[in-house]
């Protein structure tokens, strides 16, 4: 029999749709949750999300996304700090306590996929630095509205634009200062399925009860021009979900799997055939090594 009582949709997948309509297309094949990015709920506002969520009878897996906390400008750092405590505000009004962090990427960066700044500060020690140290401001703020802050390691090729931490490992280094229930993490496998430490770190990640999430899509290449877009549907690349997914399980973690692509042409596809097609794959790579 078929079980998707742990699968949900993230709307990057069905980026084409609007809140409305990923909800309704997840509810109409028999989702229980969403995963939800922030754009799309400032087009529904925020009230009108959680309602519309709500009355579908779904759950919101998590939000994203909250970070990009690197700037070394004071201004920005403000910017980014307002933005952040909204965020939390926000994942707490649509009732999941996961509030998702892409950490940001040097001072150098232009912006997400830009070129490098003339002259931009490239200290990616410093980055990082400023990332512990916005998250210890943050950490108080988010347990006050009942929210944890889930690092998200990015892939070594995000490192300069979207994330300084690449690796489970480093991110579990970063939250060892606060209690699980503050700061967790995220196993995206797009993110971590080359790391040869990943193994040890999801056990460790479990035995310090940080896992918040777990989300699935596939490596495909070529790669696109936008290597962001090079994501595909499990199973149409290079990823050992069966393996992965064991490990998560086996770690202790029993929440929602959300699959979470960036890819054009699935983008430019009917909504309710890409939640078909993600559902079928869900069901023969990861649901049964649950």
């Amino acid at each position: 029999m078929t079980d998707l009582s742990r699968l949900s949709l993230n709307t990057a997948t069905t980026k084409n749709l609007t809140l409305a309509e990923a909800v309704r297309v997840a509810a109409e094949a028999g989702l229980p949750a969403v995963g939800l990015w922030r754009d799309r709920v400032a087009e529904a506002g925020l009230e009108n999300a959680a309602r519309i969520v709500r009355d579908a009878g779904l759950r919101v897996s998590s939000l994203c996304r909250g970070g990009f906390l690197t700037a070394a400008d004071p201004a920005e750092q403000d910017r980014a700090m307002e933005s952040n405590r909204a965020a939390i505000v926000e994942a707490a009004t649509l009732g999941t306590s996961e509030l998702v962090m892409v950490v940001g990427g040097l001072g150098a960066a232009s912006a997400p996929g830009g070129p490098a700044l003339p002259g931009g500060d490239k200290d990616i020690v410093a980055a990082r630095t400023r990332v512990a140290n916005r998250i210890a401001e943050l950490a108080p703020f988010a347990a006050e509205h009942g929210v944890r802050l889930v690092l998200e390691p990015l892939h070594p090729i995000f490192a300069a634009d979207r994330a300084v931490l690449s690796t489970l490992g480093q991110c579990l280094d970063l939250a060892t200062d606060f209690p699980p229930e503050q700061v967790g993490v995220v196993v995206d496998t797009y993110h971590v399925w080359w790391d040869p430490a990943l193994r040890d770190q999801i056990v460790r990640a479990g035995r310090e009860g940080r896992i918040a999430s777990y989300q699935v899509c596939d490596w495909i290449l070529p790669l696109a021009e936008d290597a962001l877009l090079s994501r595909g549907f499990m199973g149409d690349g290079y990823i050992d979900f069966p393996t992965i997914t064991r490990w998560v399980s086996e770690a202790g973690y029993s929440g929602d799997v959300e699959v979470e692509i960036f890819n054009q042409e699935i983008w430019d596809a009917p909504g309710a055939e890409t939640v078909a097609t993600m559902a079928k794959r869900y069901t023969e790579l990861v649901q049964p090594y649950l």
